[in-house]
């Protein structure tokens, strides 16, 4: 058994792989996860999480990922990728066979040190990875891929990891306050109190913060009420009523409407989903 991983089995053959981060790695990433799977082909829809998604692809690529709700017919074929920031849903199919991705869920601000370019540019896309990394992210997908261990598969990846957000861009401390502030209150915090924190005009703010984060203060505190209210529909017995009232809805229909526009469901059917949209293999 390869040191420090943990391997959990799950449906249909499912192998999700895992070992601690990195102390280092903590202030930027949420998780880092290796999947493995024998998959038939399938569609899985994919909602605002608040993070960047970077998912590096070992084996078959996925078929396409569509935005909801927007024109066009989606990436096409399309390997490892880059998920912006979002405030809307996704498709995301894959043709079936062999899957083996490691998946990576980047903080805005960890994302905007990693990939060291402006966020907004990111927002609601899904680029390939080597548009964003050029050749060298070809070259790590190489060597992940002939990197049978996993244990040495997070080696490698962490110490690329490191050498990149050691010398990316350092967020603005006010957006990394007001970006705390949000997170903290899961999104309820009157944007003029963040402006007022930071001691900088509301129009500055979003014009820097959603160059750090992709989105708006009040587009990120959507989101985040959003999360929030996703998580506790997986909590136990659910009461519509009392979610909008601790998540900052103004009431339930108010509820409703924002998980129409950001997951394309209503909370009740998005309760009922059998497969969590959050923890979905392919983004």
């Amino acid at each position: 058994m390869d040191r420090d991983v943990t391997v959990s089995g799950g449906a249909g053959g499912l192998r999700r792989v895992t070992r601690p981060l990195h102390q280092a790695l903590r202030p930027y990433l949420v998780s880092r996860v290796g999947f493995s799977h024998l998959a038939p082909p399938y569609q899985v829809r994919l909602v605002p999480t608040g993070h960047v998604i970077v998912t590096v692809s070992l084996a078959e690529p996925f078929s396409q990922i569509r935005r909801l709700g927007m024109p066009g017919s989606g990436t096409g074929r399309i390997g490892s990728v880059v998920a912006g920031i979002e405030d809307r849903p996704a498709w995301c199919a894959h043709p079936g066979g062999r899957q083996e991705v490691i998946r990576l869920q980047f903080t805005p601000l960890g994302a905007y040190r990693f990939l060291a370019l402006p966020m907004r540019d990111l927002t609601n896309l899904v680029v390939e990875l080597d548009d964003v990394l050029g050749p060298a992210a070809g070259v790590l997908v190489e060597r992940l891929a002939a990197t049978p261990s996993w244990a040495h598969r997070f080696d490698l990846l962490d110490a690329v990891l490191l050498e990149r957000l050691g010398r990316g861009p350092e967020p603005a401390p006010e957006v990394a306050h007001a970006w705390c502030l949000l997170t903290d209150s899961a999104g309820t915090v009157p944007i003029a109190r963040l402006a007022e924190e930071v001691g900088w005009s509301r129009s500055y703010l979003g014009r820097r913060f959603s160059e750090q984060v992709g989105l708006t203060p009040k587009a990120s505190a959507r989101v985040l009420r959003f999360r929030r209210a996703a998580q506790l529909l997986t909590g136990g017995p659910v009461d519509l009523a009392g979610i909008a009232a601790t998540c900052g809805f103004y009431d339930q229909a108010h509820l409703t409407r924002e998980f129409r526009a950001l997951a394309g469901l209503t909370p009740g059917r998005m309760a009922a989903t059998a497969r969590p949209v959050q923890e979905a293999l392919a983004l």
